[in-house]
């Protein structure tokens, strides 16, 4: 028959390894929260400024495209000034679509004013359409 001394000894022996091992399921836990943290409140901003910076990007483009169709219509070249023009709404319409940024969809009209006058060989209104749209393409850049 086991002694009560050795029962005793088994009994706070498993009694410790429990508690140990209840310990370390705490500190995995911790780790887990401590890592969910980081990912909701580090990581999901950065993430989320990618979509910007992409939005940003069409943006830019749309900007450069617009200028250098007013360069072209402040010249009287309207076909060119429509050429540009539409890689210009190009680019807004895919900011657009990502951004949902008003600005742009007020800078996608007068982009399609300028288009519309261009075509009909008015580059003088055409210019001042497309040259009021860079403003409002370049908001929230």
């Amino acid at each position: 028959m086991l002694r009560k001394t050795t029962i005793h000894t088994t009994y706070r022996h498993l009694t410790h390894t429990l508690q140990r091992e209840e310990f370390m399921y705490n500190v995995m836990v911790r780790k887990a929260i401590v890592a969910g943290f980081i990912v909701a409140f580090v990581l999901a901003p950065v993430m989320g400024n990618v979509a910007v910076a992409a939005g940003n990007k069409h943006q830019a483009e749309a900007v450069e495209h617009a200028k250098e169709a007013v360069d072209h219509g402040k010249q009287g070249h309207a076909d060119a000034l429509v050429k540009h023009a539409e890689g210009a709404l190009k680019h807004a319409e895919a900011a657009m679509a990502e951004t949902k940024n008003p600005h742009v969809g007020e800078g996608i009209k007068g982009l399609k004013d300028g288009i519309e006058h261009g075509k009909a060989g008015h580059a003088d209104v055409a210019t001042k359409a497309v040259e009021g749209a860079i403003p409002h393409l370049s908001e929230g850049m």
